[in-house]
Formats: structure tokens, C-alpha cells, sequence
């Protein structure tokens, strides 16, 4: 059973993809190594699934002294609702590495943007598919790619309840939160050939 890749369909647009395979989640690591900040941006955004545009506008002192373990209590742009940004490890070393590559003014942006202020939603969104291009990677991709890898993963490889992701996304309906957990036809396939009696 061929699964479709090309991605799920939502209205008239097709909806971004999750990045499924460790292997490539690797390669885009080992790609943005010599660039912190992008770096930064992506061990962020695949481990914390929070929403872009509540991303991209982190400041330096909200993160600056945090330590693994240490949360950031972000209110979503979109819904107004209270939210949290966490430090693992991977996140912990990657913000280090930045901090001390950058030395930023504590009232900057975390991602700052070039033409000053922060990056836009946009601008991830064309850097995450230049991501995936440079690793030749097939498929829609996108700044909610992020988002939508953090709650993949969770589901797949660590088993969390299906519950506890639309709790973390903070999403209105149950609806919405299957939509991003990238199930495809042949995950389903394979339940249907568990045997049940």
C-alpha cells in the first residue's frame, strides 16, 4: 500500500509535512552546524512544538540563563493562551552555542533578522524548505514542519498519549491535533494486521 507523501490536503492548499525519519532530522543538524542561529532555530522548534510565530519572537533574556529542565512561560499569539517553552539538553547545548558565538544585547530577539527585529513566520517557512532541498528531501515543507515533527516523534518513537500532544499544542479540538500528527495510510494498514482474536 503506497502511502501518500505528498503531503495532506487542507482546503485548497496542502498542508505541510512532519519530517519522519531520524535520518533526516540528523542530516538538517549536521547541514546548520556552522550556523547557530538557524541551528538554534531548528533543535528549538522540533523539540518544544510550539507555534512559529510564538518562536521567533523569544527574546535573548527570557532563555539566557536558563538551564536543562528550566521552562519559558509564553503566551500564544494566536489563541492568548498561556504556553511553555522547555529546555532539554539538546536545546540547552544548542542555545549555549549561540549565546556564545552571538554575545547578544539580552532585549534582542533570539532570531533576530538581518533587516532588524525578528525573523517572520515566513522567512522560517523558506528556510525549513531550503533545509529539506539541501538534504534532498521529498515532500511539503514548511515553518509548521517544526511543530508538526515535535508531535510526530512524540507519538511515534516515545509513545505519548494522543491526549497529552493536543494538551501541548493547545489546540481547540481534537480534530485539529490529528491533522498534525502526520499518520499515514500504510500506519494504518499495519494496525489493521494485528490480530485481534
Amino acid at each position: 500500500m503506497a502511502a501518500n507523501r505528498a503531503g495532506i490536503k487542507k482546503g485548497t492548499e496542502v498542508a505541510v509535512e512532519p519530517i519522519r525519519k531520524k535520518k533526516d532530522i540528523k542530516a538538517i543538524s549536521q547541514l546548520l552546524q556552522g550556523n547557530h542561529r538557524d541551528s538554534l532555530l531548528w533543535i528549538m522548534g522540533i523539540n518544544n512544538g510550539l507555534r512559529s510565530n510564538d518562536l521567533v519572537k523569544l527574546k535573548i533574556h527570557q532563555v539566557k540563563d536558563c538551564k536543562p529542565g528550566d521552562t519559558v512561560n509564553v503566551i500564544e499569539s494566536k489563541t492568548k493562551k498561556p504556553n511553555v517553552l522547555v529546555i532539554n539538553k539538546s536545546v540547552y547545548k544548542t542555545l549555549q552555542a549561540y549565546l556564545k558565538e552571538a554575545d547578544p544585547d539580552p532585549e534582542d530577539y533570539l532570531f533576530r533578522s538581518r533587516k532588524g527585529g525578528h525573523i517572520t513566520s515566513q522567512s522560517l517557512g523558506r528556510l525549513v524548505k531550503s533545509w529539506a532541498a539541501s538534504i534532498n528531501l521529498k515532500g511539503n515543507y514548511g515553518a509548521h514542519t517544526l511543530r508538526k515533527t515535535w508531535g510526530y516523534h512524540q507519538r511515534v518513537n516515545y509513545g505519548v498519549g494522543f491526549e497529552i500532544i493536543c494538551k501541548r499544542y493547545n489546540h481547540s479540538s481534537p480534530a485539529i491535533t490529528m491533522g498534525y500528527l502526520g499518520i499515514e495510510d500504510k500506519e494504518v494498514y499495519n494496525v489493521l494486521m494485528n490480530e485481534v482474536g
